[in-house]
């Protein structure tokens, strides 16, 4: 295997020696290739929506070559001929993830780094411990991530609070896109009583009952090997579905780097489990309120104004060992923080709105002050100059 990709990497160098670039080929990878969401997903289908998708060459670097994508993107896989050669000729690079140190940025490609989040914790040159499973020390992080980071053009944020960070965590000095999140267009654009209800029939939820999301982040310590996660939380199921089977059910959906497979057959009719392949947009949109931690979905799914509750069963560790916090959630966040399952439940059970109405307010103000379901079309007018807003506002290069 070492030879094969020894090949295969001096088969690439040679390639972005010898071929030109062609900025009508778009290649799109989100999660490193582990599925098919986040940000590179809606603005690819934004291009889609717009006709742009038989204009442009797009490739989607997956793992699973099964799945489907709507339009005329053809998938790749990563580590093959088709990928290095794709990534030595393509014009334009749209990422919500770090690529692979050997890739080759060359002078003339337009490096299009999305991100996946709003950070609550620390990140990057800001962390003073790591613990992330296939990483060997916290300088040698540091300077990947640094040299890694140096590679992107644009690097797309949600609020001003993100912009102020990334630059100082990520070491970014070019353009910052401070646009809000494409993935987020959705909210605005199918938050909709009968979208909703069309969403539910599709997913195969119940019509009649509350709906709970629960998206827990990872910790950086809890790892089978380099890259795979284990789902651990301290929350009681048993508990939940005694307390609230009758009027509720509850949505389960795992970051992208948990690899656990749960049996949650005990728990059926009650709780729904959606894997790293599933869009978490439409989750939002179909639930009533929210369980998180530390987790970014918080800032995505305060657009929508439903409850949250943050259920920090591990708060001291985490804030204090782990990654540490950029804002004091006890103070910030808009809904009740618990440590205990039985909290969660009598928080659930007593909520008020009003009761976190300016707190809520305060949140939405700070971060989602960019967010105007018109991110996907901005990026999509900075990559093909389709529209007004890249010929008056960026440019390579420009201040």
């Amino acid at each position: 295997m070492k030879i094969l990709k020894q090949l295969l990497l001096s088969y690439y160098k040679l390639l972005t020696k010898m071929l030109p670039i062609n900025h009508r080929i778009i290649l799109f990878e989100s999660n490193m290739g582990r599925n098919y969401t986040g940000n590179p997903r809606a603005i690819y289908e934004e291009m889609v929506r717009l006709g742009l998708d038989r204009k442009y060459r797009c490739y989607f670097i997956l793992e699973d070559i099964k799945v489907k994508i709507p339009g005329s993107a053809k998938i790749i896989k990563r580590n093959r001929f088709r990928y290095f050669y794709y990534f030595a000729i393509a014009g334009i690079w749209i990422s919500d993830t770090r690529f692979p140190k050997y890739i080759i940025k060359r002078r003339d490609t337009i490096y299009i780094q999305t991100w996946h989040g709003t950070p609550l914790k620390k990140l990057a040159l800001d962390l003073e411990a790591v613990y992330m499973s296939g990483e060997s020390s916290l300088e040698d992080y540091k300077k990947n991530f640094y040299n890694n980071v140096q590679t992107w053009d644009y690097l797309v944020s949600q609020n001003k609070y993100s912009t102020e960070i990334f630059k100082k965590a990520f070491g970014f000095e070019k353009k910052i896109l401070e646009i809000g999140y494409p993935r987020n267009d959705i909210l605005y654009r199918r938050n909709k009583k009968e979208e909703i209800r069309k969403i539910k029939e599709e997913l195969g939820l119940p019509l009649d009952k509350r709906i709970i999301l629960y998206a827990p982040t990872w910790r950086d310590n809890e790892y089978y090997s380099n890259g795979i996660y284990k789902f651990n939380t301290g929350l009681d199921f048993p508990l939940l579905m005694e307390q609230m089977k009758e009027d509720t059910v509850w949505l389960v959906k795992y970051h992208y780097l948990i690899k656990d497979s749960i049996d949650w057959s005990a728990y059926k009719g009650f709780l729904y489990e959606f894997d790293k392949n599933y869009d978490i947009s439409l989750l939002y949109l179909v639930s009533d309120m929210m369980v998180t931690d530390y987790s970014s979905v918080m800032f995505d799914y305060s657009i929508l104004k439903r409850p949250m509750f943050f259920y920090c069963y591990d708060l001291c560790e985490y804030k204090d060992k782990l990654r540490g916090f950029y804002f004091d959630i006890f103070k910030e966040a808009p809904g009740p923080v618990v440590q205990t399952t039985e909290d969660l439940i009598q928080a659930i059970k007593e909520y008020d709105y009003e009761l976190y109405i300016e707190r809520y307010e305060a949140f939405i103000e700070k971060y989602n002050h960019a967010d105007d379901g018109n991110a996907s079309r901005k990026i999509i007018d900075l990559c093909t100059g389709y529209g007004t807003w890249y010929r008056t506002r960026y440019r390579k290069g420009s201040n």
